[in-house]
């Protein structure tokens, strides 16, 4: 009786290699694929150029009262939504003086431009606030609101 050892199966090579070039860097150190998100680092989840373009995101002035690092994962938490999670189901963050869950509607097309509509509910010295707007992305991957 022959056995196969699961490492030699074409599938599994398949797709280690797929996994794999998702981590990789492009000349200059900068990085590409699932690592340009994060996907495998301990560190903030995206790059700021991605996140840039989204402003204060749904915070609006409110983002004024928050600390840098609550400010960058409310920002995360709205650009994870809007790129990834399906309609209806809530990304939360939770930061050290604030917190929130984002959630998108379907995304639609405006011309060539997917957008999507979404809400984020956050507790910011605790006043709960709930804000709502759309945004569409940008072919470089990153989303701007309308205003």
């Amino acid at each position: 009786m022959k056995t196969m050892s699961i490492f030699s199966s074409p599938a599994l090579i398949a797709f280690m290699a797929l996994a794999l070039a998702g981590c990789g860097t492009a000349g200059g150190g900068k990085s590409t694929g699932l690592a340009s998100l994060g996907a495998f680092s301990s560190s903030s989840s995206t790059q700021p150029n991605l996140l840039e373009p989204l402003g204060n995101g749904l915070l609006g002035d409110v983002a004024s009262q928050l600390s840098a690092g609550d400010r960058r994962k409310a920002l995360e938490a709205e650009y994870r939504t809007l790129e990834y999670s399906p309609a209806g189901k809530a990304v939360s963050w939770s930061g050290s003086a604030a917190s929130g869950d984002v959630m998108a509607a379907q995304p639609y097309q405006v011309g060539s431009q997917n957008c999507r509509q979404y809400t984020h509910t956050f507790v910011v010295s605790d006043v709960p606030q709930t804000a709502r707007g759309t945004a569409c992305r940008n072919t470089d991957g990153s989303w701007t609101p309308l205003n």
